[in-house]
């Protein structure tokens, strides 16, 4: 394991919209799990799982013993990989405002007869975690897209959108994942050439027959350049992901082959991942 984030501060200070962020980004979250119990929990998923980002959630519902002892804690997880720790916080009336507006309990109302008293004892229970943050954030003034925002530049992250290139057939249903679908079964089909249909888009003889029409690259010109043109757009507009699917009769031939022009011509600038939705029915 390379890298844990220990991800803890204030409730309501906004620990579930960052592990959601996390989340997005590909750390593998886990949350609300006692302290004690987390080097344990890190050491089997190390030793059982190929994981390189890993996200921890901790909150003041693990016991006063327990926070306590958060070095220990700490300095058993650093054998695992590097370990940061993001405390998010927010000023109080923010904090008694947010309580109000969503009525839910603070998690030592319990214990406590006013807010105000739960949130005083709360920052005092996590000290201990306070003090080792690498990362802290105040929240008050932040919407989830500026905490998103904040801690990809924290982090060292691009706030870059992933763009999903799909590939499908239509006789197998459109797919309902898609913001985007462009068919493109206006094209010559290799399917009918006997000697081609065994192949995929991905395959040289496939490539150099769709290759031979003009349509083809008339499609895949316009297909490029809307995307070239709209893609900062969505980013701008805090986009975790975009899909967008490229549909053909079978999903192998036409289709595939778009797909694959399409990651080559992007792939210096956006992050993507390819899906190639019909692989399974491939002969």
């Amino acid at each position: 394991m390379k890298r844990i984030l220990i991800v803890t501060g204030q409730s309501g200070s906004g620990k579930s919209s960052a592990l959601q962020v996390l989340e997005d980004l590909g750390y593998y979250c886990i949350d609300n799990l006692p302290l004690a119990l987390l080097p344990e929990i890190v050491e089997k998923l190390d030793r059982e799982n190929n994981l390189e980002l890993l996200a921890l959630g901790v909150d003041v519902r693990s016991t006063r013993a327990d926070l306590q002892e958060f070095d220990q804690v700490f300095h058993a997880l650093q054998r695992h990989g590097s370990v940061d720790i993001i405390y998010l916080t927010t000023q109080d009336q923010e904090l008694i405002a947010r309580f109000s507006a969503s009525r839910r309990p603070h998690p030592l109302s319990s214990r406590f007869k006013s807010l105000n008293e739960c949130i005083q004892e709360e920052k005092s229970l996590l000290l201990p975690i306070q003090m080792r943050s690498t990362v802290h954030i105040d929240t008050t003034d932040k919407s989830v897209h500026d905490l998103k925002h904040v801690l990809l530049t924290k982090l060292g992250q691009a706030d870059n959108l992933i763009l999903i290139l799909q590939s499908f057939g239509f006789k197998h249903g459109i797919p309902l994942d898609a913001d985007y679908v462009f068919d493109v079964r206006h094209l010559p089909n290799p399917h009918w050439d006997l000697e081609l249909r065994r192949f995929s888009g991905l395959d040289e003889p496939v490539q150099k027959f769709l290759e031979q029409s003009p349509e083809t690259e008339e499609m895949f010109t316009d297909i490029y350049h809307f995307l070239d043109k709209w893609l900062p757009a969505f980013s701008a507009g805090h986009r975790h992901y975009m899909t967008v699917s490229i549909g053909c009769t079978g999903g192998q031939h036409r289709s595939v082959y778009i797909v694959d022009r399409l990651k080559k011509a992007l792939e210096a600038k956006w992050s993507i991942q390819v899906l190639h939705r019909e692989m399974k029915h491939w002969s």
